[in-house]
C-alpha cells in the first residue's frame, strides 16, 4: 500500500455461528457488536518494521473481536486516524510507515451495517513496548490534546460512485459495493476560533457542472440547528460553537450535491459526527453523608456499606471510570485504619480487629472518588462522607454492685419492696443486652419473694408476692443471679460479680385474732328454745411471743337470736330458733362475730358462724283454696279440687290426709271428699241437689309427720245454678251471694239518684258562669263601701305616752343627711339618689302607627324608673314621739263659734255633699 508496511494490529472480525458448535452447553443470547469497548495494545520495536503484531488466529484477550449475530450482515469499518485503516474482513492496518511510538496512540473504529443504521465503536490504544506507563497527559496541553483530534480528521470526503462490471454470459451486472464514510470527531469544549472546518465535500461532477452542496439532520437545518453549516460552493464543512458530550454524543447529517437547477447530481451521503469526550466532569457522590454499621467485635473483612459515585464523562474511557480511597478516619482508634474501601466498587470493609462500642461507639470516614481510573495526576476527585456506626453486642455481663444486700418488711404485707438491687451494664442502655433479668436461684422455697427490673434504672426490685409470718420466719437470706434478656456473644464467660446475697429481716406486727375454723357450722334442731348454748366461737392469737387477751363482740345478727360471752366466745340463744324465719335461707342461719385483742393497735378479725336448722313438724298444714264454687245439682264435673301448704319440710309435710268433721251432721249429709293423690283431693256435692247460696265448709287437714299435725280450715263454696256447660249463671251469681230483689231494686235507685244530683249540679255552674260574664261588675257587692259605716281602730295613746323618733316623718331640706345615713336606716317614700332613667323621645313626625310603641316604651321606662314617685307602693308611718317641733295636735277641739267656712266641701264632689250640709252654714242653719 503506497509501498508501506501493513502493520497488522488487532482486529479479526468473527461471525459467530449458531449452529457451528453442535453438543456444547447453551449460549447466552447474541448480541452484534464488538467484545470490548476499549483495546490496549503494545507493540515491540521489532514489530515497527513489518511484522504482525497480533495474528489472525490468536484468540487473547488483547484481540479485538466483533460479534455478528446475522451472517448475511454486511459490515464496513473505518478508523478515525488516517494513518490507520481497517480492511473489510476486519484487520487493522497502518496506511505508512510508523517510525515513532513513544507516545501513545489512540483512534477509533466503527463498525456499520451497509444496509443497517446501527452503528457500534470501539477505542484502541497503541503504546510502544517499555512504556507501560505513558507519559502523563498533564505534560500534554490541552490544545495539543484538540489538535491532534482536529489533524486527524479526512480533509476531503468525495461522494461514492457506482462501479457496473460485466458477469456471465446471461448478461446481468452487479453493483459494486459503496465507499463507507468515516466519521468525523469533534472534541468537546473547543475554544475554536470558530467556525472552524471539519472537512470538505465535493463531487467528481463539480469540474463540468456547478455543483452546490447542502446538509441537513439534527444539528444542521433541525434541533439544535446551527451546529454545523457548510459553504454551498466549496463544499467546506464547518462547527460554529463548542460541543457538549454530555448533551448530545453524536450527529447524524447527510450531505446533498444538487447543479444550479437544483437537480440532484450525486446521491446524499450519510455523515456521522462523534463528540470526543473530555475529562470535564468530576465524579458525583449519590449522597455527601452515608450511613452505615457494622458490629462490635466484627472479623476483619466484614461489609460495612457501600459508597456510590458517578460520572458525567464517557464510562468506556478512562475520563469515567471512577476509583475509591480513604482519606482520612476519625477517630484513630485502635488503629488509624480500621476500614479499606474497593477502589472500583466502593464497598467499605473492616481490616483489624479491635471494633469496640463501649470505646468508640462512631467512626467517620471521608471517601474521595477519582476518575481517570484514580489517577491522581490529571483525574478529578470529590469526597463524601461516610458514618460507620459500631453497633452493639451483649459482650459485657451485668455486674452487681455489692456482693450483699439488705432489707426489712413488715409481716402480712404483700407488694412491698424490700431493697433495689443496682447494677452495672456497658452495653447499650435500653436494650435486651442491657436490659437486666433477676432470678432467685435460693432460699426462698415457698415463693414469698420476686424481683422485678425498673424498665428506666434496670435496677431489680425485690418484691413481697405472698405475705410472710413473722411467728414462723424471722429473716431470710436469697441468692440471687442478674442476666441480660439477650445471651452472651460467644466467648464471652458471666461474671462471678453477677451473682449476689440479699438479707431480709421480717418484722413482728400486732395481728388479728383469727378463728380456727371460719366459716363454723353447727346443726341443731329449730325450736331451741332461749338460754340454751350452741357452741364456743373462739379465736387465736397468732402473735405466739406477745401475751394479748382476746374479747368477743356480735357484728351481725339478722334474727337477734343469739349472743356471744364476751371472755371466752361462748354462743347462747336468745330466742327461739324457727327454721321457716325469712332469716334462714335453705335451712342455713348465719351469724357474724368480732374478735379483738388489746394490742397496740388494736388489731380485729372476723368469724361467720353457720347454724344448719333441722326441720320438726311445728307447722300444721293449711288448705288451699280457701274459695271455690259449684253447681247446685250435682254433676260430674262440678268437683272441687283441693290440696294443703306446709311449711315445714320433708317427711313432715304430705301425703296430707282430708276429712270432714263428725259435726255438724249436715256437713257429711251434704258433702263428701275423696282423695286424689298424696297432695290433692277432691270435694263434691254427695245430695243431688242443694240450694244456691254461699257454705263455709270444715275441713281437716292432717301432714305425715310424727307425730302428725292437723288443721281445721274452712273452704267458702258458693253454690249457683249452672248453664249446659256446667258454667254459674250471672243471676245465679247474685243469688248465691245473697241479694234478694228487692235489694237490687234498692241499689238501682241509689245510683240513678246520685247521678241526677251531679247532673243538676253541673247544670247550675254553668248558668252561674254564663250570668257571670253577661253582667261583670266593677266591684264585688261585699267589697262596696258606698252608704256604709266603717268602723276603724281607736287611736293608741298620745305622742307624751310614746318615745319614737320623729325625724323619720320630717321633710328634709337638703339630701346631705341622707348620703350620709347609715345603711338600714331610710325612709322608704325618699327619692333614690340615683341617675334619673332616659324617657323614649318622640319623634316629631310620627307614623301613626307609631303611637302606640312609644307608649309602651314609656310606660315601661317609668315601671323600671326608680326615681319616679311614689318611690315605693309600700308607705310606713311612725307614731309621733315626744318633744315633737310640730307641736301636738290632741289640743285641738271642735269650735261652735260659727268662724270656720265649710263651703270649700261643696266643691270636693258628691262623697262630701253630706258633710257640707252639715257644716256649710246654709239656710238650713
Amino acid at each position: 500500500m503506497n509501498g508501506g508496511c501493513v502493520l497488522l494490529l488487532c482486529a479479526l472480525l468473527v461471525g459467530a455461528s449458531s449452529g457451528s458448535r453442535t453438543g456444547q452447553l447453551q449460549k447466552p443470547p447474541c448480541r452484534p457488536g464488538f467484545s470490548q469497548n476499549f483495546y490496549t495494545v503494545i507493540v515491540s520495536r521489532d514489530m515497527l518494521h513489518g511484522q504482525s503484531i497480533l495474528k489472525d488466529t490468536t484468540l487473547s484477550s488483547e484481540r479485538v473481536k466483533f460479534e455478528d449475530c446475522q451472517r448475511s450482515r454486511d459490515v464496513g469499518f473505518v478508523s478515525s486516524d488516517p494513518n490507520f485503516s481497517v480492511r473489510p474482513d476486519g484487520t487493522v492496518y497502518a496506511e505508512q510507515e510508523v517510525a515513532n511510538l513513544s507516545e501513545p496512540v489512540q483512534f477509533m473504529v466503527t463498525a456499520r451495517g451497509l444496509h443497517d443504521p446501527h452503528i457500534w465503536e470501539t477505542t484502541v490504544k497503541l503504546a510502544l513496548a517499555g512504556h507501560l506507563h505513558p507519559l502523563p497527559l498533564t505534560k500534554i496541553t490541552f490544545e495539543e490534546m484538540l489538535s491532534r483530534v482536529w489533524d486527524s480528521q479526512p480533509r476531503v470526503i468525495k461522494f461514492s460512485r457506482k462501479h457496473q462490471r460485466g458477469s456471465s454470459a446471461n448478461g446481468l451486472r452487479r453493483q459494486k459495493r459503496d465507499w463507507v464514510i468515516p466519521p468525523i470527531n469533534v472534541p468537546e469544549n473547543s475554544r475554536g476560533p470558530f467556525p472552524h472546518m471539519l472537512v470538505r465535500i465535493r463531487s467528481d461532477q463539480d469540474k463540468d457542472v456547478g455543483i452546490r452542496y447542502s446538509i441537513t439532520g439534527a444539528g444542521a437545518d433541525q434541533p439544535p440547528s446551527g451546529i454545523y453549516n457548510i459553504d454551498p460552493i466549496s463544499g467546506n464543512m464547518f462547527v460554529t460553537q463548542p460541543l457538549d458530550r454530555e448533551e448530545r454524543a453524536s450527529f447524524h447529517l447527510r450531505a446533498h450535491a444538487v447543479d444550479m437547477n437544483g437537480n440532484q447530481v450525486e446521491n446524499p451521503i450519510d455523515l456521522y459526527i462523534y463528540v470526543i469526550d473530555m475529562n470535564d466532569n468530576r465524579p458525583e457522590f449519590q449522597n455527601q453523608v452515608y450511613n452505615g454499621s457494622v458490629a462490635e467485635g466484627s472479623r476483619p473483612g466484614s461489609s460495612v456499606m457501600q459508597v456510590t459515585a458517578t460520572d458525567s464523562d464517557d464510562s468506556t474511557t478512562a475520563n469515567g471510570m471512577v476509583r475509591y480511597r480513604i482519606l482520612s478516619q476519625t477517630p484513630h482508634s485502635p488503629i488509624p485504619n480500621m476500614f479499606t474501601i474497593n477502589s472500583e466498587t466502593g464497598d467499605i470493609v473492616t481490616v483489624a480487629a479491635g471494633l469496640d462500642r463501649e470505646k468508640v461507639s462512631q467512626y467517620t470516614i471521608i471517601v474521595q472518588a477519582t476518575d481517570m481510573e484514580g489517577n491522581l495526576n490529571f483525574g478529578l476527585s470529590n469526597t463524601a462522607t461516610a458514618l460507620i456506626s459500631i453497633t452493639d453486642i451483649n459482650d459485657n455481663p451485668p455486674e452487681l454492685t455489692v456482693r450483699t444486700f439488705s432489707g426489712e418488711v413488715p409481716e402480712n404485707k404483700v407488694n412491698v419492696v424490700v431493697t433495689n438491687l443496682t447494677v452495672v451494664d456497658r452495653d447499650q442502655p435500653h436494650s435486651p443486652n442491657w436490659n437486666a433479668v433477676y432470678r432467685i436461684v435460693s432460699g426462698d422455697p415457698s415463693g414469698h419473694f420476686t424481683i422485678r427490673t425498673n424498665p428506666i434504672t434496670n435496677e431489680g426490685m425485690l418484691t413481697v408476692v405472698k405475705p410472710v409470718d413473722f411467728e414462723l420466719n424471722r429473716a431470710f437470706m436469697l441468692t440471687v443471679v442478674v442476666s441480660n434478656q439477650a445471651h452472651l456473644a460467644s466467648g464471652i464467660q458471666s461474671s462471678l460479680q453477677s451473682t449476689a446475697g440479699v438479707t431480709i429481716s421480717v418484722q413482728d406486727v400486732n395481728e388479728p385474732p383469727v378463728f380456727p375454723v371460719n366459716p363454723k357450722m353447727i346443726r341443731f334442731e329449730e325450736g331451741v328454745p332461749a338460754g340454751t348454748t350452741l357452741t364456743v366461737f373462739a379465736a387465736q392469737d397468732p402473735d405466739h411471743f406477745i401475751h394479748q387477751i382476746v374479747r368477743y363482740s356480735k357484728l351481725s345478727d339478722p334474727a337477734n337470736w343469739l349472743k356471744i360471752n364476751r371472755t371466752n366466745g361462748q354462743i347462747t340463744t336468745m330466742a327461739l330458733l324457727d327454721r321457716e324465719s325469712m332469716y334462714v335461707k335453705n335451712n342455713m342461719y348465719e351469724a357474724t362475730f368480732l374478735a379483738y385483742d388489746n394490742g397496740s393497735p388494736q388489731a380485729s378479725g372476723t368469724g361467720t358462724l353457720q347454724i344448719y336448722l333441722i326441720d320438726v313438724n311445728d307447722n300444721a298444714p293449711v288448705l288451699i283454696p280457701r274459695e271455690a264454687q259449684t253447681c247446685e245439682r250435682a254433676r260430674p264435673n262440678s268437683r272441687i279440687n283441693i290440696t294443703a301448704s306446709d311449711a315445714d319440710a320433708d317427711p313432715n309435710i304430705g301425703p296430707f290426709v282430708f276429712e270432714l268433721p263428725s259435726f255438724p251432721a249436715s256437713i257429711r249429709r251434704n258433702w263428701t271428699v275423696s282423695r286424689l293423690s298424696g297432695d290433692y283431693a277432691q270435694l263434691r256435692l254427695r245430695i243431688p241437689y242443694l240450694e244456691a247460696g254461699v257454705y263455709e265448709i270444715p275441713v281437716i287437714v292432717s301432714d305425715s309427720g310424727n307425730p302428725p299435725l292437723s288443721n281445721r280450715s274452712l273452704i267458702r263454696i258458693k253454690v249457683c245454678p249452672c248453664d249446659n256447660n256446667g258454667d254459674c249463671s250471672a243471676t245465679g251469681a247474685v243469688a248465691a251471694a245473697g241479694l234478694g230483689t228487692g235489694a237490687i231494686i234498692a241499689i238501682l235507685i241509689c245510683i240513678i239518684t246520685l247521678l241526677s244530683m251531679v247532673l243538676l249540679f253541673v247544670v247550675w255552674m254553668k248558668r252561674r258562669e254564663k250570668e257571670r260574664q253577661a253582667k261583670p261588675l266593677l266591684i264585688d257587692p261585699e267589697d262596696d263601701v258606698r252608704d256604709n259605716i266603717l268602723k276603724y281602730d281607736e287611736e293608741g295613746g298620745g305622742e307624751e305616752d310614746q318615745d319614737y323618733d320623729l325625724s323619720q316623718l320630717q321633710q328634709p331640706e337638703s339630701l346631705d343627711h341622707i348620703i350620709s345615713k347609715p345603711s338600714g336606716v331610710r325612709r322608704v317614700d325618699e327619692r333614690p339618689v340615683i341617675a334619673e332613667s332616659q324617657y323614649p323621645v318622640r319623634p316629631s313626625l310620627p307614623h301613626p302607627g307609631d303611637i302606640g310603641d312609644f307608649i309602651n316604651d314609656g310606660l315601661r321606662a317609668a315601671d323600671n324608673d326608680p326615681t319616679a314617685p311614689p318611690y315605693d307602693s309600700l308607705l310606713v308611718f311612725d307614731y309621733e314621739g315626744s318633744g315633737s317641733t310640730a307641736g301636738s295636735v290632741s289640743s285641738l277641739n271642735s269650735s261652735s263659734s260659727g268662724d270656720q267656712d265649710y263651703d270649700y266641701l261643696n266643691d270636693w264632689g258628691p262623697r262630701f255633699k253630706k258633710l257640707a250640709d252639715l257644716y256649710g252654714g246654709g239656710d238650713d242653719d
